[in-house]
């Protein structure tokens, strides 16, 4: 049996249906923030990290492993939002298995996280350290 092909786009439709997509992705960023108190954190996490970073001097190298770890951080946070609301929408009341998905999806967030602070433990500890010596 053959399958009905979708029709082809025109550049200028695939330009607008990209453009459209972005919008719906920034629409989810966006109600993550306003709805999320995790995400929220996060974010302020994220603020704190930057302006560390930059008061200091972290290296190129340095740079990219804290904008590694804020982003899978957030994008852990957003994934786990999708799964839990998802979950919620299919298992409106209390199920067995629906709690453990969200607890596997907040575990995940858990564990990116540990890593983000151990990562920027090793970044900032020594030039925190260094900073007090020279201070004292």
């Amino acid at each position: 049996m053959l399958q009905d092909t979708p029709p082809k786009l025109t550049f200028t439709q695939s330009f607008q249906k990209l453009i459209r997509s972005f919008g719906y992705a920034f629409n989810g960023i966006k109600h993550a923030t306003l709805t999320e108190l995790n995400f929220r954190i996060h974010l302020v996490a994220t603020l704190l990290t930057v302006l560390a970073g930059f008061a200091l001097h972290i290296n190129y190298n340095e740079w990219l492993w804290v904008g590694l770890c804020i982003t899978l951080v957030l994008v852990t946070e957003l994934l786990n939002t999708a799964i839990e609301r998802l979950t919620d929408l299919v298992s409106p009341t209390y199920h067995p298995i629906a709690g453990h998905v969200k607890d596997i999806a907040a575990g995940a967030v858990t564990i990116m996280t540990f890593f983000a602070v151990i990562t920027g433990g090793v970044i900032f500890l020594p030039k925190l350290i260094n900073l007090i010596h020279h201070a004292a």
